[in-house]
């Protein structure tokens, strides 16, 4: 059960903040929404390994945690659009470091560098 944030006690910022982003495909979700809208088949063809029943459960979250925005457009047939909200934009520097730090410790894992190295800044 996901908690409110009326609820959260203060002492633990980090693991509500680790609620709301948590899981394999939120952030990467919200890395490719950093750039723009972008349509449910877009997010999926961006995301190979995603299903569509997990895009649109991670949306619904997104969506109620106040992150993205969905737009539904009344045409034949509908167009819906994602977009994220100021709350959402204000992560793009945590998604950005993130990813920095994913490319370079498998860039490092792949060469067997020793386990002092020194990640990026």
């Amino acid at each position: 059960m996901r908690s409110h944030v009326e609820e959260a006690p203060d002492h633990c910022a980090i693991e509500f903040a680790m609620e709301m982003l948590g899981g394999r495909w939120k952030l990467a979700i919200l890395k490719q929404l950093v750039a723009g809208t972008h349509r449910f088949g877009e997010l999926r063809r961006a995301l190979p390994g995603i299903t569509q029943r997990m895009l649109t459960r991670q949306l619904r979250e997104l969506e109620a945690d106040g992150l993205v925005t969905r737009t539904v457009y009344r045409e034949v047939p509908p167009r819906v659009e994602y977009t994220l909200t100021d709350i959402g934009h204000s992560l793009d520097s945590i998604t950005e470091q993130l990813d920095k730090w994913g490319r370079w410790y498998r860039e490092t894992v792949r060469r067997g560098a020793p386990s002092n190295a020194r990640p990026p800044t």
